[in-house]
């Protein structure tokens, strides 16, 4: 099992940055591609980036893109989300997701482990 622990969510104000933590503990996350998802009120979890195993290759949701930097740092067992220019569209629960079979998916149904997520409040 994989326990994942999401950090630096916050208040923010529109143009501003945070930067997101996702601690894993239990197993080494280095082969498994890891991603950051969101969750609006009233709207469905969506992901926002992904990246992979050696974290050569990252994706991101087009609504992200040039604002948002997925990194990870496989000797620390740690993904990051760095993210700026915030919008208060951004607004958000924000997820980190593991996917051991390393899929690079952008469907939620691959993940199988999830943190429980950290909530990212961005005003206007």
């Amino acid at each position: 099992q994989v326990q994942l622990v999401e950090s630096g969510g916050g208040l923010v104000q529109a143009g501003g940055s945070l930067r997101l933590s996702c601690a894993a503990s239990g197993r080494t996350i280095s082969s498994y591609v890891m991603g950051w998802f969101r969750q609006a009120p009233g709207k469905e979890r969506e992901i926002v980036a992904r990246i992979s195993r050696s974290g050569g290759i990252t994706g991101y949701t087009d609504s992200v893109k040039g604002r948002f930097t997925i990194s990870r740092d496989n000797a620390k067992n740690t993904v990051y989300l760095q993210m700026n220019s915030l919008k208060p569209e951004d607004t958000a629960v924000y997820y980190c997701a593991a996917d051991p079979a390393g899929r690079y998916s952008n469907r939620e149904r691959d993940y199988d482990y999830w943190g429980q997520g950290t909530q990212v409040t961005v005003s206007s």
